[in-house]
C-alpha cells in the first residue's frame, strides 16, 4: 500500500489555520511539497509557522492571496505553478462561520459565508482539475462537515454551502474519473479548534454529550483521512463523502 506522496506538490487552502495546517503537515510528512495559501493579512503569522515546519525538515511554502476572490485566486495559483511547478494536489479547506439564526442573518453574513467555503472552491478546481485531467494525476479533497449533512441551529448558511461542497464533489468526480484525477469529501465533526473554543461551555456539554466517541476530534484526525485520500492507495475511491465525527452522525 503506497501511502507516499514522493514528488507531488499539494495546495492547501486555509492552509494555515487549525485542520489546514495539520493537512500541510501531514502532507508533507507523506513526502509532497506543500503550499499552503492563508490570507495576505495573514502572511506574516503564517511565515512564523513556515519557520516551525522548517524546523521539522517539512517542505512547506507560503502563498498569499483570498481564494474567496476568483481573480486573485487564478492570478495566486498561476504564480505558485510558475514558482513551484503543477500542482498535483488541491486540499480545499478555506472556511469560517458567521452565526445567526435565518431572522436575524444579514444578506452579508450569508454572501461571506457562501463565497469563502463554497465559492473558493470553484474558483480553485476551475483553474486546477482540467490540468491534472490532462497530466492523467491528480486529487481534490474538499472539507464539508458534519452539519453540512445534518444542519444545525444557527447555520442556514454554513449547513448550505458545507452541503454544496459535496455536491460540487460529486459532479466533478464524474468529470475527470476516467482521466485519473480523484475527487473526495471530508466531513468533519467538532474537532477541538478555535472555532469550537469559542462556542459558550455549555453548549459545548452539551455537543460532547451527543459524540458516542466521547471526545472532540483533533485536527490530525482528519489531516489522516486527507492523507489516506491523496495517496495512490486511494485511487479507486473517487465522488465520496467520507465522515471523520466519532459516530456523532451516522450515514448510509
Amino acid at each position: 500500500m503506497n501511502l507516499r506522496l514522493d514528488g507531488r506538490l499539494a495546495l492547501v487552502t486555509g492552509g494555515t489555520g487549525a485542520i489546514g495546517s495539520a493537512i500541510s503537515t501531514r502532507l508533507a510528512s507523506m513526502g509532497a511539497r506543500v503550499i499552503a495559501v492563508c490570507l495576505p493579512a495573514e502572511q506574516a503569522a503564517a511565515e512564523m509557522l513556515q519557520a516551525d515546519w522548517q524546523a521539522q525538515g517539512l517542505t512547506v511554502d507560503i502563498a498569499a492571496f483570498d481564494v474567496a476572490d476568483p481573480d486573485a485566486t487564478e492570478a495566486g495559483l498561476h504564480a505558485v505553478a510558475d514558482l513551484h511547478g503543477d500542482i498535483d494536489i488541491l486540499i480545499n479547506c478555506a472556511g469560517i462561520t458567521r452565526d445567526a439564526p435565518l431572522k436575524r442573518m444579514t444578506v452579508q453574513q450569508w454572501q461571506q459565508v457562501l463565497r469563502v467555503n463554497l465559492d473558493s472552491m470553484f474558483n480553485t478546481s476551475r483553474v486546477l482539475a482540467e490540468p491534472m485531467a490532462a497530466r492523467g494525476w491528480g486529487r481534490i479533497v474538499n472539507i464539508s462537515s458534519v452539519n453540512g449533512q445534518k444542519g444545525q441551529f444557527g447555520q442556514t448558511n454554513y449547513a448550505a454551502a458545507k452541503a454544496g461542497v459535496h455536491g460540487f464533489t460529486m459532479a466533478l468526480a464524474l468529470e475527470v474519473a476516467r482521466k485519473g484525477v480523484t475527487v473526495n469529501t471530508v466531513a468533519p465533526g467538532y474537532i477541538d479548534s478555535p472555532m469550537i473554543r469559542a462556542v459558550p461551555e455549555a453548549i459545548r456539554t452539551d455537543i460532547l454529550r451527543g459524540i458516542p466517541a466521547g471526545r472532540y476530534g483533533t485536527p490530525d484526525d482528519i489531516a489522516a483521512a486527507v492523507g489516506f485520500l491523496c495517496s495512490d492507495a486511494a485511487a479507486y475511491i473517487n465522488g465520496v463523502q467520507l465522515p471523520v465525527n466519532g459516530a456523532m452522525y451516522l450515514s448510509a
